[in-house]
């Protein structure tokens, strides 16, 4: 688990210990996993290993993953950073990070990751994207613009990896309540839970589906937005 503080990341990462699944979750501080390991520990008899890991120091990326070779049998990626679109526009460091933490890190780690399971010829990969690269929006462009090409890239590693019999999986997710979206303060019939969220990220690994969007309504939302003609569209503040 790529992520494992991330409320989603929680989420998936509690219904899979409730199965039985040998966990390993990452993240950059490993003392905020240490409560959840108690917990998961207390609640479910399951003890996840927990590792250090940060999507932006490259450098680290195959020594880490390399140490997990053996064990390896699936990796769920649950890093977002939503920046600040207008500081992005001002200022390349917050553009960067956004750019970094949705995009090349992942694409670093699972790289790794895919060589891997190729090898086994088995497992599956699952990455959380965003509806919000279906289409640039201004209101937050970098941010999709990264979630757009993790998205092409998954699609990429599914057409790779199936011949291998890994499974790929893209879940693009709309509003979500969690820590990164608190500020937008969601509601209403769009919005889901981390729980309902990991509901349909393991019934959709277990059915083999390729894109889940969720919820569902999200990709008739976004067929919608995606056949507005682009002289249109462009007059629209979204």
């Amino acid at each position: 688990m790529i992520g494992g503080t991330s409320d989603v990341g929680i989420a998936i990462a509690r219904a899979l210990a409730q199965k039985e699944a040998r966990l390993t979750l990452t993240a950059r501080n490993v003392a905020s996993l240490e409560t959840l390991v108690s917990d998961f520990e207390i609640r479910y008899q399951n003890k996840p290993n927990i590792i250090e890991l940060d999507v932006t120091q490259f450098d680290k990326h195959q020594e880490i993953i390399s140490g997990l070779k053996e064990d390896l049998y699936g990796a769920i990626t649950c890093v977002g950073y939503l920046d600040n679109q207008k500081e992005s526009q001002q200022t390349w460091e917050e553009a960067l990070n956004s750019i970094q933490v949705n995009y090349t890190g992942l694409v670093s780690l699972n790289n790794i990751i895919a060589n891997i399971l190729q090898e086994k010829r088995s497992g599956f990969i699952l990455g959380i994207s965003s509806v919000a690269g279906d289409r640039g929006r201004g209101s937050n462009y970098i941010y999709g613009s990264a979630k757009a090409g993790f998205t092409t890239y998954l699609d990429g590693l599914r057409n790779r990896l199936h011949r291998h019999g890994v499974h790929v999986m893209t879940v693009k997710p709309g509003f979500i309540t969690t820590k990164m979206t608190e500020h937008l303060h969601l509601s209403g019939p769009l919005t889901a839970s981390p729980e309902r969220v990991a509901k349909e990220v393991l019934s959709g690994i277990k059915n083999g589906k390729n894109t889940l969007y969720t919820k569902w309504i999200w990709k008739w939302i976004m067929f919608i937005i995606g056949a507005i003609p682009e002289f249109m569209f462009k007059k629209m503040k979204l």
